[in-house]
């Protein structure tokens, strides 16, 4: 995608704006955003389903951005299946070798093999209305696959799902796409999809790409103070600051202390709630804010500790705890896992 926007009531609603974006051969590359981000959108124009207002779109080196969805060779699966009702399991997965005149001998073995790798083998003559959920994603998954597609796009394809059987496509649909090593854009709002499945995730906002990295990077080096708050649960904390006499003052009692990388003005000091501890007496070290315990809460695999500093809160995830609500408490960090923003929301440091 080169310089790619989509406008919509002669201009006025912008969906997408100015996105660059190069998706590798064989990979697995995942559209991250908020409902209304316009990640559906830039879905759509990749598959022909919309034209872009501006911009161009390339398969290799064929600029497609005109083509028909037909020409393009590429395979959609969509949220709600898109099953053909008055077909049986196998009549959905062939059908787009019937139309292509694949003789029957041949469609059988291919629907058999696809039937086998997706593991519905055993439903082909079954109704799509009389299976289960998942077995009717797995249904538009092969008929999908079955097209040998240059480039697999999925539109939220698990949202309809319980959280179990989310869990086992996720894993079955990264299964697939190694396998198969079919070039794959995913969309989704989902975090723990994106960052399970994906190769590199494009964080999308308000039409636009704010950062491409793969999801170690996505997590750990936020590029964006935005991207930080919206990546992990709970989200980055992210304190608003200034620097004055060689501190950042994040409010009247508390301060950190100001680095080289830090901006003359404000800033935000951003800190994941992992990377905290949280103690009754006062640790030594100068990235240390004071506060007051607002709840705890037992989570199961972790604490969570959320405290009170200032007008924010900060949640801060602990193996254990024994403080109470009200208490008096330090909230400490070591300085290589804080993230300064300036007053822009870029990274500094």
């Amino acid at each position: 995608m080169q310089s790619v926007s989509k406008f919509f009531d002669g201009g006025d609603i912008i969906a997408n704006y100015k996105l660059d974006l190069e998706v590798r051969d064989g990979e697995f590359l995942v559209f991250l955003g908020p409902s209304g981000c316009g990640k559906t959108t830039a879905l759509r124009m990749i598959a022909g389903l919309e034209t872009p207002s501006e911009g161009d779109i390339y398969f290799d080196d064929d600029r497609v951005t005109d083509m028909a969805p037909a020409d393009r060779n590429v395979a959609m699966v969509f949220q709600n299946y898109a099953l053909y009702p008055h077909m049986s399991v196998r009549e959905n997965i062939e059908y787009p070798l019937k139309i292509r005149g694949v003789p029957p001998e041949e469609r059988d073995e291919r629907v058999a093999e696809i039937a086998d790798l997706l593991h519905i083998e055993d439903q082909l003559d079954s109704d799509p209305a009389n299976i289960s959920g998942g077995q009717r994603q797995r249904t538009s998954l092969a008929r999908a696959i079955i097209r040998e597609p240059s480039v697999f796009l999925l539109d939220e394809p698990l949202s309809n799902l319980d959280a179990k059987l989310r869990l086992e496509m996720r894993s079955e649909l990264k299964r697939l796409q190694n396998e198969l090593d079919i070039t794959t854009v995913y969309v989704t709002h989902n975090q723990e999809e994106a960052m399970s499945m994906g190769d590199r995730i494009a964080v999308m906002n308000e039409g636009t790409i704010r950062q491409v990295a793969d999801p170690e990077e996505l997590y750990r080096r936020p590029r964006t103070a935005w991207v930080a708050e919206f990546i992990g649960s709970p989200p980055m904390n992210l304190l608003e600051g200034s620097r004055r006499n060689g501190a950042i003052h994040v409010d009247d009692e508390n301060a950190v202390p100001a680095t080289d990388d830090a901006p003359p003005d404000d800033v935000s000091v951003g800190f994941r709630p992992e990377d905290l501890a949280v103690t009754a007496t006062e640790p030594d070290t100068d990235w240390c804010l004071r506060g007051r315990v607002k709840t705890v809460e037992p989570l199961g695999e972790y604490v969570l500790v959320n405290v009170d500093v200032g007008d924010a809160t900060v949640n801060a995830k602990v193996d254990h705890s024994d403080l109470e609500s009200g208490q008096q408490v330090f909230v400490s960090v070591d300085r290589g896992d804080v993230y300064l923003y300036d007053g822009d929301g870029e990274l500094v440091a």
